[in-house]
């Protein structure tokens, strides 16, 4: 390995030495699964053996992300490992699709075939009041007969959903501009954009943490107001925690290339946190007709 590193050549394929991230990685999300089962079922530990848990797993990846970074940096990499890199962020992203595939799946369901099979006659012996429309929240509906959902308003598309779609939209534009620019070797404006496109990703979060407290104290839309309020919050949760991470992404990027890192020929760091956030665009523009118009 030493003389393919003097001889200035990466090796065919970089195998990293023995580490003890993998395993110290799985203690800290262990403690945070331990201690988030614990915190909701009102133990008082829970939430300081989540906090450690979040603690280990943040401080594990810093390092190993670094370690990564001075691999890439040091020449260690070939055109092997770079595919490889290709092929498994290629999967991640695929397994994401799956994610929120199984979520809107469950909306469909609900729509299509639970909802019409609990309006129908057999069912209304059971519950006469009960109305087959969707979301269950109509004039004259009873949208919980046994009294279990509160009444809540649905979230419409206007304005802070169709807003949040422009950023995400417009974000999707600065970010291939930023791309472009890189492949040009023009840096500065490589920087700029990215900037741009980070500001607009943490407005997207903020705009929508504000939509959460609208829902929650005006529209009494929760996460236990039924099949809508469930579908909801878990498409547009999962969806806004993807937003985020995607933006730290884009953050970590746009740090590396104040520091010089990637070139016009080799930056796949850039193009796999651009790949994931194209996905994130792509999956917003479902959610948001899906969830909010129709």
């Amino acid at each position: 390995m030493s003389s393919t590193a003097h001889s200035g050549r990466a090796p065919y394929y970089f195998v990293p030495a023995p580490s003890h991230h993998p395993v110290m990685l799985a203690t800290g999300l262990f403690f945070v699964i331990l201690g988030a089962a614990q915190w909701v079922n009102g133990v008082g530990w829970g939430a300081w053996a989540l906090l450690a848990g979040m603690v280990i797993w943040l401080g594990v990846l810093y390092r190993w992300f670094g370690d990564a970074i001075h691999e890439s940096e040091g020449g260690q990499y070939s055109d092997r490992v770079d595919h490889s890199f290709r092929w498994s962020m290629a999967w991640f992203i695929f397994s994401e699709v799956m994610f929120f595939a199984s979520f809107f799946g469950a909306l469909y369901w609900a729509r299509v075939h639970a909802l019409p099979a609990l309006g129908n006659i057999d069912n209304q012996l059971l519950w006469p009041d009960f109305k087959a429309v969707w979301p269950s929240s109509a004039p004259g509906v009873t949208a919980s007969p046994a009294g279990t959902v509160e009444p809540f308003t649905t979230m419409g598309p206007f304005w802070l959903p169709t807003i949040n779609t422009a950023l995400l939209l417009t974000s999707g534009v600065t970010l291939t501009i930023a791309h472009h620019a890189l492949i040009a070797n023009e840096r500065g404006k490589t920087i700029f954009w990215m900037w741009v496109t980070v500001l607009l990703g943490a407005t997207f979060v903020c705009v929508q943490g504000y939509e959460y407290a609208h829902a929650y104290s005006e529209l009494n839309l929760k996460l236990s107001s039924g099949i809508y309020g469930s579908t909801f919050f878990m498409l547009t949760g999962f969806h806004g925690f993807h937003v985020l991470v995607g933006m730290l992404m884009l953050l970590f990027i746009t740090l590396r290339l104040m520091k010089g890192h990637f070139t016009p020929q080799r930056h796949f760091g850039f193009e796999g946190a651009a790949w994931y956030w194209h996905f994130v665009d792509v999956v917003w523009l479902g959610l948001y007709v899906l969830v909010y118009w129709l």
